[in-house]
């Protein structure tokens, strides 16, 4: 892995994620930051990261390694996870698949409304996670965290964004994330967050030429 056009300040970043939404939120928050963003779509061959791991951590870490190991260049990954308190942290790492193999977005939105059936106020408190790992030259994988905390809705409201979105109010508005335009998600949001900082990370790299 390798800066790409040092001369002209570009750094070449593959994104460790086909999730369309995923590229589309990192794409918007790195625009205009000299950092040319490749995605698994620029590597049909590549194999698929199987997400394994049983911290959020570890499957970031998991996925950028090994996508950073077959394109030989730098590598981002996220991983995020909803964490429900009346429901001791779950879904938490199990997020994606929290209704099962093969679910869908809907899916896993109507299991968590039905868990909660009957569950009012702060009682349907929780937060979302992101943790991003950036896979170095030589190995070496640096995280950020971002989080956002909020309130579960009762019901699902709002057509944009994916996931648990239609779901999930921050704390301070009265909308879900799926009724925000993306630069609203994105300016509050835990993955938002999280990009920062690691978007701190990439322009120091693009500085020091590391």
């Amino acid at each position: 892995m390798k800066l790409a056009g040092k001369g002209d300040h570009i750094l070449e970043i593959v994104l460790a994620t086909r999730n369309r939404n995923k590229i589309k939120e990192i794409s918007a928050k790195l625009k205009d930051s000299g950092i040319k963003i490749l995605t698994l779509d620029d590597y049909k061959a590549f194999p698929e990261v199987i997400e394994n791991r049983k911290t959020i951590e570890g499957n970031a870490a998991k996925k950028a390694f090994e996508v950073g190991k077959f394109t030989k260049k730098l590598s981002i990954a996220d991983d995020t996870g909803l964490e429900v308190d009346y429901l001791k942290g779950a879904p938490g790492v199990y997020s994606a698949r929290f209704a099962g193999k093969g679910c869908n977005y809907l899916d896993n939105n109507i299991k968590l409304l039905k868990l909660l059936q009957g569950v009012k106020g702060k009682e349907r408190s929780a937060k979302f996670r992101t943790v991003i790992a950036i896979a170095l030259p030589g190995g070496k994988i640096l995280f950020t965290e971002g989080v956002c905390k909020g309130i579960i809705a009762e019901k699902m409201s709002g057509r944009k964004g994916f996931g648990y979105d239609p779901l999930f109010i921050p704390l301070g508005y009265k909308k879900t994330y799926a009724q925000m335009s993306l630069a609203n998600k994105n300016r509050i949001s835990h993955r938002g967050k999280a990009l920062d900082k690691a978007k701190k990370i990439l322009l120091k790299l693009i500085k020091t030429g590391a």
